[in-house]
């Protein structure tokens, strides 16, 4: 008997003995005591890596993190083609941004959208706001798209479908391709003017920038969440079945010519070559370009050659303040 009477007596004493330390591990940060021990905790904190925070989705947790304050994002696709070589298509968009006139703080609202896991690397690697993008099945995401080609038409409806979401989340952005160069920060000559639903690039702007028969690029363009335009990107994907051998382009410049914008309510404004330049139509001031696109180029090494020269002839015009023009890529096409 006495045996199990000192066992009970052990047992209450190391029962005792393990509630006092669990009590003191859990309580000692609330009451000031630093415990000899702990709990591993890694919190997972709102860097421009971690896609998933607070239960919010890994979208919604990045266009939140480059989000600037009235919930406006600069968003870039790529793909591996895009991240890889001597000097790569990404390197050098980033370049303009640090070259560029009040453009580097703009870095800091970019999301780069990677449809791969090697350029989702990339980014991550180069510490920006990064998401990594899902392609549907059957879609080739590494190589490079010819313009055209049915990868490159399946990519670019992927990248409609997209971009349609981030509307439904309330945020405006500007898209841009990674062969634009950002001289200056275009901002100040888009309007603020929350009544203007869309202002889109143009391959060869005619002078009037409310008019329809502008040529238009969906390369660069700037467009306001609302019921308007998500309606818009609703329509316009949903003619992705309806238009074998049409980019998402053309089918776009096609819904405007056939009233859709109109019936949708939808204000729109053409922006002028002189300021959002390509090599489609080049800018004849560049005291006054802000934007320059290598549209009217095919493949990416000749975009690279070009834009490497549009680089080099903004350093130069940087150093002597002397207007400069560039004739493009047409010796490419």
């Amino acid at each position: 008997m006495e045996f199990f009477k000192d066992r009970r007596t052990h047992v209450t004493i190391t029962v005792c003995l393990l509630s006092f330390c669990l009590l003191y591990v859990f309580l000692a940060p609330y009451i000031g005591f630093t415990p000899l021990f702990s709990l591993p905790y890694q919190p997972c904190t709102l860097s421009k890596t971690c896609n998933v925070t607070n239960n919010k989705d890994a979208l919604e947790a990045a266009l939140s993190e480059a989000s600037m304050e009235n919930k406006s994002v600069v968003i870039a696709i790529v793909n591996k083609a895009y991240v890889e070589g001597d000097k790569p298509m990404l390197d050098l968009f980033l370049d303009s941004f640090w070259l560029g006139e009040d453009t580097r703080k703009l870095v800091d609202h970019l999301l780069l959208v990677a449809v791969d896991e090697t350029s989702f690397e990339r980014c991550k690697f180069l510490r920006l706001h990064c998401y990594r993008l899902q392609m549907d099945d059957g879609v080739d995401s590494n190589g490079e798209k010819v313009y055209m080609s049915d990868s490159f038409i399946k990519m670019m409806w992927r990248r409609t479908l997209f971009l349609g979401e981030v509307l439904k989340r309330d945020y405006s952005f500007v898209f841009t391709d990674t062969d634009v160069m950002w001289l200056r920060n275009p901002f100040p000559m888009l309007s603020q003017n929350e009544r203007i639903d869309l202002q889109i690039s143009t391959d060869n702007f005619n002078g009037n920038e409310w008019s329809k028969d502008n040529p238009i690029n969906t390369g660069f363009y700037f467009i306001r969440s609302n019921n308007k335009t998500i309606s818009l990107f609703d329509a316009w994907y949903a003619m992705k079945n309806n238009s074998v051998g049409l980019k998402e382009q053309d089918v776009l410049l096609n819904m405007m010519h056939e009233g859709v914008f109109k019936e949708l309510g939808l204000t729109v404004r053409f922006l002028d070559t002189n300021y959002f330049s390509g090599f489609c139509k080049d800018s004849e001031d560049f005291k006054a370009v802000r934007t320059v696109h290598a549209n009217c180029c095919r493949t990416i090494s000749a975009k690279l050659t070009d834009l490497m020269a549009v680089i080099h002839d903004w350093e130069r015009f940087k150093r002597a303040s002397t207007n400069e023009t560039y004739s493009g890529c047409l010796e490419t096409l």
